[in-house]
């Protein structure tokens, strides 16, 4: 089977974006410039892949062919949108791999976009709540926020309180933020105000602040793949060592909520794929949607034992100077979290990482890169492990 890599992408800025004010406002701000960025002409692109969430955002339940609007060459190609909540992006960059594995096409187009701000933070958390198990999980309080809070609560309850961790990986990300020119909140907050509840940080959901949140954010992101013999002849190229999706049930009540285990899973099969041990990476881009995700990301990876993940952010081992840089990019929690946009995202800026074109997010040693994004509370998981061709 051929195996598919990136040649190109396109990042727009997240956060509220009055200028864009729809779903296909927000695919044309980067549907061509990843074409352009890949060198390539848009009659080239032989297949599109758009992730979204889904219609409570968006009433264009039918996205599909939004962006032969504004690329007309993209007509009569075949277009697809590919939604698998939080991990939508994510679930549409496999499929264009699998497009470009099998043989369909030279060059796919990845688009992934949320419009979300415009939705209060009580209907946007009642949207959210549908990446969850709504027989049972429907009417928990505060949204998805809640059913976090639920997690980060049993959490506690287990392993002991860990609200310095969190929001020292709050800190963290927020740090990291303010050197990435598309973060929503490029603000170092610092870890006291992470750390104590105040009028500007109250808790939201059980022992979660506002800082242990990511944000309601409008957004976009885009690739282009070809096969890896024609990504040899291209600027740049980055490959996949692996590729793994695995998914867990829905309902938290079937899970112990403090253990992603299909995500583990996932990274020890992605892991074994890439003939790689976890802290033979370079960096990590993980699904930070709240801080005690993060911290429970640190024990699927396989960074810590379970129960002690706290020990990886007390000890800086996630620091962009750390043992495994974490979130470099600011993650979910400064960058922004457009939900079909987050997956393709993390893509893009690890792409930049290992091709050296990261800016001021740059971090010195950027040979391998893994990339974990969710689809709701660990239930979707894919894992990418990915290297630069050149």
């Amino acid at each position: 089977m051929t195996e598919a890599a990136i040649v190109g992408w396109a990042h727009s800025p997240f956060g509220k974006l009055p200028d864009a004010p729809d779903i296909e406002s927000l695919i044309n701000l980067v549907a061509a410039r990843a074409i352009a960025d890949a060198g390539i002409e848009p009659s080239d692109v032989e297949g599109v892949f758009l992730g979204i969430f889904n219609a409570g955002f968006a009433k264009q339940d039918f996205p599909s062919s939004l962006p032969m609007h504004s690329v007309h060459e993209l007509l009569n190609k075949p277009s697809t949108r590919v939604e698998n909540a939080c991990a939508s992006g994510s679930a549409a960059v496999f499929q264009a791999r699998d497009f470009i594995a099998a043989g369909r096409g030279r060059f796919a187009l990845v688009i992934g976009a949320e419009k979300m701000t415009h939705a209060t933070s009580a209907v946007a958390g009642d949207i959210l709540l549908s990446a969850g198990y709504r027989k049972e999980e429907g009417d928990i309080p505060a949204g998805f926020a809640g059913v976090f809070g639920q997690i980060a609560q049993s959490y506690f309850q287990r392993y002991g309180d860990k609200s310095d961790a969190l929001a020292a990986i709050a800190a963290k990300n927020h740090r990291n933020g303010v050197d990435n020119p598309y973060a929503q909140m490029r603000r170092d907050l610092g870890y006291d105000f992470c750390r104590n509840v105040s009028e500007k940080n109250p808790f939201v959901a059980g022992p979660l602040k506002r800082t242990d949140c990511s944000l309601i954010s409008d957004g976009a992101a885009a690739l282009i793949l070809t096969d890896e013999e024609t990504a040899k002849t291209m600027a740049k190229a980055v490959r996949w060592r692996a590729a793994v999706q695995m998914n867990d049930y829905l309902p938290l009540s079937r899970r112990d909520p403090t253990y992603f285990g299909s995500g583990a899973l996932a990274w020890q099969r992605a892991l074994s794929d890439a003939s790689l041990d976890l802290l033979d990476l370079s960096f990590v881009e993980t699904h930070d949607c709240f801080t005690i995700a993060e911290l429970i990301e640190y024990e699927a990876m396989g960074l810590t034992p379970r129960g002690d993940g706290a020990r990886a952010i007390l000890e800086g081992w996630t620091l962009p100077d750390g043992r495994l840089p974490v979130n470099r990019s600011g993650g979910l929690k400064a960058k922004g979290h457009p939900v079909g946009a987050t997956g393709v995202s993390m893509h893009v800026l690890s792409a930049m990482q290992l091709t050296g074109t990261a800016g001021d997010m740059q971090l010195p040693k950027a040979d391998v890169a893994g990339v974990f994004n969710m689809g709701g509370a660990a239930v979707a998981n894919y894992v990418s492990i990915l290297e630069a061709v050149k």
